[in-house]
């Protein structure tokens, strides 16, 4: 925008209004302000760079899956060695033969469960250390809902008994057994000694 020149009526009539006018700061001599301003230079700002942009450049590669519950044989692959690190991998490559074995296939959970208890506690009684628990795989559900529910009822709920009352102070490690012994149909239970 550029300014228009003031006209000679507008000059005169501001040299009446200046003469008029009192000065705020009488005691600060005239030669301080400068009359006039010099007049600011135009800087030259880098020119804005725009970046191409192409639809979908910000979408993740891979849509990233849902990270649902792990299933119970990947939590007890995932939880810390509590007995001899030396035995534990030797009774994950199937070295190990386990002193007692239980099957519990076909069997509902209010069979299950005591017979678990019954058979984890006489064992440790017996001094045994190592038993093999079968579970199964379980079947498959007919009608696959909108909520994922985990295969075999016994192969998700054993762990569990295994941890809970009475049989927690009886059992020192938990694991699924090697494909030999069953593989995730099957688990591990590595008993205390007995005192």
């Amino acid at each position: 925008m550029t300014r228009r020149k003031l006209t000679s009526d507008e000059i005169d009539l501001w040299r009446k209004v200046a003469k008029q006018a009192e000065r705020l700061h009488p005691e600060i001599p005239q030669t301080v302000h400068p009359t006039t301003l010099p007049k600011p230079k135009p800087t030259k700002s880098p020119k804005a760079r725009i970046e191409t942009f192409e639809l979908g450049q910000t979408v993740p590669a891979k849509s990233t899956r849902h990270s649902l519950k792990p299933s119970v044989t990947e939590g007890l692959r995932a939880s810390p060695v509590q007995m001899d690190t030396k035995a534990f991998g030797r009774m994950k490559r199937g070295k190990l033969k386990p002193e007692g074995k239980l099957d519990l296939h076909g069997m509902r959970m209010n069979a299950a469960h005591p017979a678990l208890v019954r058979f984890v506690l006489s064992a440790q009684a017996q001094g045994k250390r190592l038993v093999l628990v079968i579970t199964g795989k379980g079947k498959d559900r007919d009608e696959p809902g909108p909520i994922p529910t985990p295969r075999g009822v016994l192969r998700n709920q054993v762990p569990h008994w295994l941890s809970i009352p009475p049989l927690a102070q009886a059992v020192l490690q938990v694991t699924p057994a090697h494909i030999s012994h069953g593989g995730d149909g099957a688990y591990y239970v590595y008993l205390r000694r007995a005192r």
